[in-house]
């Protein structure tokens, strides 16, 4: 159930007027709300945003796009019970609808919330893409988090299953403390090999604080544009075996909890 403030799914949709406006990429951001982000990173990861939707490198990359606008919505996920919509559809095309963005983020509070399911996050903003007043050239689900999925279906079948619709999904892993109770070593192979999937996915990893801005920074750019400066450390998705089990979050709640 949503969050009392938060805006349900059937609230955004536009009218008629929007129904056939053109947007080079209609892009949901997925964030992680897990408890196993602390309040720093929380408020770290919210500002890397506000920063990296307010840059200039960003708003140039949407002017030079072939529209010259994207779609966007700000989603918060944590476990299956936690998807809440914090920014509805919205286009961005210059300064002052990136500003009226911020401005709905930033009064947002900063939420955590039970358990970590990626799969519930990528499944709920797929159906974001469900009656989108706008009409994108491409769809993606660009999702952060810092640990492996551990409740909800696996997220390799949510992964297909968006892909097979023509979505592809990105990553962000967050990787700046060390493997404890719930994490991995190996996050960024685990976002490689298991979440990210679809036409030109990539994942570029946190491995600092002093990061996050310029990170998501870069990772908005090349969803936006298909290009990224020549210093970021993009991963693409391989075709390959994982190298790690998609199955490694499930698996270490089952040896921990129980159940």
């Amino acid at each position: 159930m949503a969050s009392a403030g938060i805006v349900s799914v059937a609230l955004f949709l536009a009218g008629p007027a929007q129904a056939q406006q053109e947007v080079d990429v209609a892009l949901v951001l997925a964030v992680d709300i897990s408890y196993s982000m602390d309040e720093e990173e929380q408020q770290l990861q919210r500002q890397g945003y506000v920063e990296a939707l307010r840059s200039f490198p960003f708003l140039d990359a949407v002017r030079r796009g072939a529209v010259g606008r994207i779609a966007v919505t700000y989603l918060e996920w944590a476990g299956t019970a936690t998807q809440d919509v914090i920014v509805p559809w919205q286009i961005i095309e210059g300064p002052e609808s990136a500003d009226a963005f911020i401005d709905k983020l930033k009064a947002a509070p900063i939420r955590r919330a039970y358990r970590t399911s990626v799969s519930g996050g990528i499944d709920f903003a797929a159906k974001l893409f469900t009656d989108i007043p706008f009409k994108p050239l491409k769809r993606v689900i660009d999702v952060s988090g810092d640990g492996p999925n551990n409740q909800g279906r696996a997220v390799t079948a949510a992964r297909d299953e968006a892909v097979a619709r023509g979505i592809t999904i990105n990553g962000l892993p967050i990787m700046l403390k060390r493997p404890g109770y719930m994490d991995i070593v190996e996050l960024d192979d685990y976002f490689r090999d298991c979440v990210i999937g679809g036409q030109g996915a990539f994942m570029v990893p946190i491995r600092e604080q002093h990061q996050f801005t310029d990170v998501i920074r870069t990772k908005l750019i090349l969803e936006v544009a298909g290009h990224a400066p020549p210093a970021a450390e993009i991963v693409r998705a391989q075709a390959t075996q994982p190298r790690v089990s998609c199955l490694v979050g499930e698996r270490q709640w089952n040896e921990r909890m129980g159940n």
